[in-house]
């Protein structure tokens, strides 16, 4: 009896063994089931965010990164007389414009978003011109001075402008390296903090006025070759701008000077060019100096050049405020690509040339418009 009482008990610790061993294998495989499966959690997490990133970084790319954010614009009235050179700040403009103005001379107007320059200028006074295209930007309008048509319509068109002649010489400062009229600068930092203590918005919803592609704008097998574009405003104000196939933007150059920044002393270049001919005549505001006043409200012709190449366009503005559309010659609105733009707003009998290679078929020769 005791012997097989001795067996009955070795065979219940026999069995208390495997059920122990079992339930430690079964902790043992569960644990790394759990640890692998918590591996699998954190590398799907890690994942995931690596692929949100990259969605976003994704997202971004497909966004023109030339106009972006809820910056508010600033437009600054840009001396352009040949002792102002050279210019600080148009590399960073998102947008210029350039237009005629008296005695033959053109003056510029820079916007800039989202920037912070330390010298922008040499600033000049106001137009009332410039005015339809700081409003159709939603942007504050910055000069040195006024004329007196522009005096009245910042007023009367309700404008957030600041006039740096009733500003401190810290916010608006001349130079030592150029002579007055020329040499007034002023900064980003400056222009935003007088904003501020007008109260004007810093931020703006407005969509751009150019319709900016991230991909590359093909202007179809009718575009004429465009490798050095001619605009006279007259003859010895006469901007030229020469293609870099290399880059794919333009070079600038005014009345025979290749333009540099006044502070890095880099080109001045630019991804597109549309050039607007627009009447011009001059204006009887009292002062007997020649100012001028444009006809830019309806359609004007013009051309849209970019990456070598150009098209005809219309160029339609309804109001000094609306912003102008731009259109091929088929009606549709047409892609600008993602980079800076000099608008050339020239006088309506200047003799525009675009040089290129010959266009090779008959059609394409037919679709070039005479400028």
């Amino acid at each position: 009896m005791k012997k097989g009482k001795g067996i009955i008990f070795l065979v219940i610790i026999l069995i208390i063994l495997i059920i122990v061993a079992g339930v430690l294998l079964f902790f043992k495989i569960t644990g790394t089931q759990m640890k692998n499966a918590n591996q699998q959690y954190q590398m799907q997490v890690a994942t995931n965010e690596i692929n949100q990133e990259q969605e976003a970084q994704i997202i971004e790319m497909k966004e023109p990164q030339i106009f972006k954010g809820t910056d508010r614009p600033i437009a600054v009235m840009i001396d352009n007389h040949e002792d102002a050179l050279p210019q600080g700040g148009l590399n960073d403009a998102y947008l210029v414009y350039e237009i005629i103005v008296e005695g033959g001379e053109s003056r510029l107007m820079a916007l800039f978003k989202g920037k912070d320059l330390e010298k922008i200028g040499p600033v000049r006074s106001a137009r009332h011109y410039f005015l339809d295209y700081a409003l159709e930007n939603d942007a504050i309008y910055v000069h040195f001075g006024e004329s007196p048509q522009a005096k009245s319509d910042i007023k009367k068109l309700g404008v957030d402008a600041i006039n740096g002649i009733y500003e401190s010489s810290t916010s608006f400062w001349r130079t030592r390296d150029k002579y007055a009229p020329h040499n007034v600068a002023t900064s980003t930092q400056q222009i935003k903090k007088i904003a501020q203590s007008e109260e004007y918005t810093l931020t703006s919803t407005k969509d751009s006025v150019l319709n900016y592609s991230v991909n590359s704008v093909d202007l179809g097998e009718n575009a004429q070759n465009a490798d050095k574009v001619v605009i006279p405003y007259c003859d010895w104000n006469v901007v030229t701008y020469t293609y870099n196939p290399e880059t794919k933007r333009y070079n600038r150059n005014s009345k025979g000077i290749d333009e540099t920044d006044w502070t890095t002393g880099e080109p001045v270049t630019t991804k597109n060019i549309i050039i607007e001919k627009a009447k011009n005549t001059t204006l009887n505001d009292g002062e007997n100096k020649g100012r001028q006043t444009l006809d830019n409200i309806k359609i004007l012709e013009g051309y849209y050049i970019t990456e070598g190449k150009a098209i005809p366009i219309t160029c339609e503005k309804t109001s000094r405020s609306s912003q102008t559309i731009y259109k091929d010659l088929e009606g549709n609105e047409i892609e600008v690509n993602d980079g800076n733009t000099f608008i050339q707003i020239c006088p309506i009998d200047a003799e525009v040339e675009i040089i290129g290679a010959e266009p090779e078929t008959e059609e394409q020769q037919e679709n070039i418009v005479e400028m």
